[in-house]
């Protein structure tokens, strides 16, 4: 149970504590009052002390009723705190995902990005391909093992290898996206202008394939956000 949770538990239970006790107590004033007096009172002043021990007794079970209510509001408090926190929790877990924050693993696409003898692979290939991810819905994708977040760059170096992330890379590219396969590879087979068979037009070596069990590790760089404290 969170720190939270428990706070709004153990303060629900001092609550209830004290109402039992104040009932307790009224019931208590109830059963100590003095029935030898009673007898020697006469018949207007017993109606008088009846009618009393009425309305205390309707007071009581008003209270009774009222501790029910009370118990019954924390209890949905508990629920709703403890829905509200793993609401809380998942969106948590979404956005550290979006930000590369964690290892993720799911289903998906793997794009490879091969040099050949006529084409090599560039950095604008490999950006054009991120876009194309993106928009058809990747939650998560990486380069050789390179997480790509929302500050990730991509750059040509000399014709040597591509830079990822401050990291060298060189051919083959395995780019991975997590996300509905069906969105991922619709978005990039498109008969007409589709990224696989620009590709391929341009001669450059390019292969996709849907897998169930990716895993893509989470970003080891820092997240810096110039503009945000």
């Amino acid at each position: 149970m969170k720190k939270g949770q428990i706070t709004i538990t153990v303060t629900i239970g001092l609550v209830i504590l004290i109402l039992t006790a104040v009932i307790f107590i009224q019931f208590k004033t109830i059963n100590q009052t003095d029935i030898t007096s009673l007898e020697n009172m006469r018949e207007d002043e017993l109606r008088t002390e009846i009618s009393n021990f009425k309305t205390k007794i309707e007071e009581v079970n008003g209270q009774i009723k009222e501790t029910d209510a009370t118990i019954l509001e924390y209890q949905e408090a508990i629920n709703s705190n403890k829905q509200a926190s793993e609401l809380l929790v998942k969106e948590l877990e979404k956005q550290n995902n979006l930000l590369g924050k964690n290892d993720v693993q799911g289903s998906g696409v793997i794009v490879t990005l091969t040099d050949t003898r006529a084409q090599k692979i560039n950095s604008e290939d490999l950006r054009t391909l991120l876009n194309e991810l993106k928009l058809a819905g990747a939650e998560a994708i990486s380069i050789n093992g390179q997480r790509i977040v929302y500050d990730s760059y991509i750059v040509d170096i000399e014709s040597t290898f591509i830079s990822v992330n401050g990291v060298g890379l060189v051919s083959p590219y395995e780019v991975k996206a997590i996300g509905d396969p069906t969105y991922l590879e619709s978005g990039l087979s498109k008969k007409q202008y589709g990224y696989i068979d620009t590709k391929l037009e341009e001669g450059k070596d390019v292969t996709l394939q849907r897998q169930d069990n990716i895993v893509i590790n989470k970003y080891n760089g820092d997240l810096n956000m110039e503009y945000a404290n």
